[in-house]
């Protein structure tokens, strides 16, 4: 493993990290506003954050002599494809953690890491044994994870399980255009993208109130300084010296920390029989990541 890879995938696990952490200030800030509002404000707080880095970055870049200017028209076609990927999964993800729990959340959208190489197949990628069986064990895993007594699936599962698809799309995006584009730049145009969608879309579908948004200023702010603002920053500067399956394996491990944030700030239990499904998925994301001989 080279400096630089090992550099990606410290990056890559701090990001799962705060990531993981970030689900419990979703779920808490869902007692404040509605999913479209936290979105809006937190993303735009994340863009905010990055300009004093932008500014300094440019600064070092013209004394040096390796400052380029960004190609306009390719930087917002990217930041616009980019963030409503973005804007997808972050709204599926904020409306379903309504109705489950922080630690349910993580485990489903870590079902991301298996969905990206089977979305591989769509730009000729080749897709082995292990990625068919690691999904088929995803998939037994959240059965037992999200099937209630009934037989029923819980909504708020579902609707995080449809966020998954994005996430994936998400990645796959992020590692097709990283690598053209100033990485912080583009982080931000992303940002500012999903903010404006969802700037739209709240004031369409909920009532933006300014109380409701300073009483959940607490969530607020970790979801938009550090889970957009840092590690979404982290994911697009890792992601030029990572490729998209192994950036994927390492982000999955946000399953875990989101489960362990769940129950040690909010007291979040699993069943034996939700713990089994927990197992399941993640031995899934794992396997699905081993290539295939």
């Amino acid at each position: 493993m080279t400096d630089r890879s090992l550099k990606a995938d410290i990056l890559l696990l701090i990001t799962a990290i705060i990531w993981g952490a970030a689900f419990v200030a979703q779920r808490v800030g869902m007692d404040y506003m509605g999913p479209l509002t936290f979105n809006a404000v937190r993303f735009a707080l994340g863009a905010v954050a990055l300009l004093p880095l932008i500014y300094s970055l440019d600064r070092e870049k013209k004394k040096d002599g390796t400052y380029r200017k960004v190609e306009l028209g390719s930087f917002l076609k990217g930041s616009l494809i980019a963030g409503g990927a973005l804007f997808l999964g972050a709204t599926f993800q904020q409306w379903g953690m309504v109705y489950t729990t922080a630690g349910n959340a993580g485990f489903i959208t870590g079902l991301y890491v298996v969905f990206v190489p089977v979305f591989g197949l769509f730009f000729k990628q080749k897709t082995g044994l292990p990625t068919w069986i690691g999904a088929l064990l995803a998939v037994t895993g959240m059965y037992l994870l999200s099937v209630n007594e009934e037989f029923h699936i819980e909504f708020g599962d579902l609707l995080v399980l449809c966020s998954a698809f994005f996430w994936a799309g998400h990645v796959i995006v992020i590692s097709l255009l990283a690598t053209r584009v100033d990485p912080v730049k583009f982080a931000g145009g992303q940002f500012v993208a999903c903010s404006i969608f969802s700037f739209m879309g709240a004031f369409i579908f909920e009532n933006v109130s300014l109380a409701g948004i300073i009483d959940g200023a607490v969530p607020i702010l970790y979801g938009g300084l550090m889970s957009v603002g840092v590690a979404y920053t982290l994911q697009v500067i890792a992601q030029q010296d990572a490729k998209p399956a192994h950036a994927a394996i390492i982000l999955s491990l946000e399953s875990v920390f989101a489960a362990l944030a769940g129950y040690v700030l909010l007291g979040e239990m699993l069943t034996v029989q939700g713990m089994a499904g927990c197992a399941l998925m993640l031995c899934g994301m794992i396997i699905s990541q081993v290539k295939s001989s």
